[in-house]
């Protein structure tokens, strides 16, 4: 790519000029924080690992900062905006700023939450400035649509990152640790300072990196799974003989089936990694005491 081709990124001016031209004012109903900053889109975009035979799903591209770095480098990208404005302001964004990439862009109007498919060819990489309020069930949502995915970079709030990283006996580990780890590797890959986003958030921000390794092989569903997952930390100071109890249909039950796991009937969800979820599931299964979630 000569330096003539090469997408034109977007400053403070260029984000502000943007928002005024649309009558734009960034709202926290729906997370809108813009990267003004290019140094950052560039460091999110190299430390995705993203190349050109990548075809890179990216959500919240909002006005575009992250969406011309990655066509910088990517083979393709299709944008989820939920925002009809920003939705239908980003193509021309595009063509203007990235003329040489725009036919290996797309725009789909959805909500990233309640998509049923993307279209274009399979999704390799899934990079974004995720909307912090609905961060991991956007992200755990798209792992679970888009199998053809092989690796991530996502920007969240910082504790939220440090959760979906944690390991078993961290502090912070709970509901989003165990499930990202059905999906995949997930590792902190760095944090992001405030300034670099118009408006600036009153919180701080991190950078979640993951690969996409194959989920549990098990006669259980991943749905069976996540239900022993949520009652294990839905308490999270309680031993897991009481708390899987309303599953098993009774703590004697539970207490059977976390032996026949392998599993201490006192110890708690934190403890345990994504397969010892898939044991206690199996053993619960075995007993006749789980039902697929509706």
């Amino acid at each position: 790519m000569t330096a003539s081709s090469a997408p034109r990124l977007l400053g403070p001016a260029e984000v502000r000029a943007l928002a005024a031209e649309l009558d734009l004012r960034p709202t926290k109903q729906r997370g809108q924080n813009f990267v003004i900053d290019p140094n950052t889109v560039r460091r999110i975009v190299r430390e995705s690992g993203v190349g050109t035979e990548d075809v890179v799903v990216e959500v919240g591209p909002g006005l575009g900062s992250l969406t011309l770095a990655l066509l910088e480098v990517a083979g393709r990208v299709t944008a989820i905006e939920v925002d009809p404005v920003l939705a239908a302001r980003l193509p021309a964004t595009v063509a203007d700023r990235a003329p040489a990439q725009a036919g290996g862009f797309e725009v789909v109007h959805a909500d990233a939450l309640r998509v049923a498919e993307v279209p274009g060819p399979p999704p390799t990489a899934l990079v974004a400035n995720l909307p912090y309020n609905v961060a991991v069930p956007v992200l755990l949502h798209l792992m679970a649509l888009l199998p053809s995915l092989r690796k991530g970079l996502v920007m969240v709030q910082s504790e939220v990152a440090d959760r979906l990283a944690a390991p078993p006996g961290s502090k912070v580990y709970g509901v989003p640790s165990v499930k990202a780890a059905w999906f995949a590797d997930v590792r902190r890959a760095g944090a992001v300072g405030r300034n670099v986003f118009w408006p600036a958030p009153n919180v701080d921000s991190g950078l979640v990196a993951w690969t996409h390794r194959e989920p549990p092989t098990t006669a259980v569903s991943r749905e069976q799974v996540f239900a022993v997952v949520d009652a294990a930390f839905a308490q999270r100071r309680k031993a897991l003989r009481g708390v899987l109890r309303p599953l098993a249909g009774s703590a004697q039950r539970a207490e059977e089936a976390l032996r026949a796991a392998g599993v201490d009937p006192l110890a708690r969800g934190e403890s345990l990694d994504i397969h010892a979820f898939v044991r206690i599931t199996l053993a619960l299964s075995a007993l006749g005491s789980l039902e697929e979630p509706a």
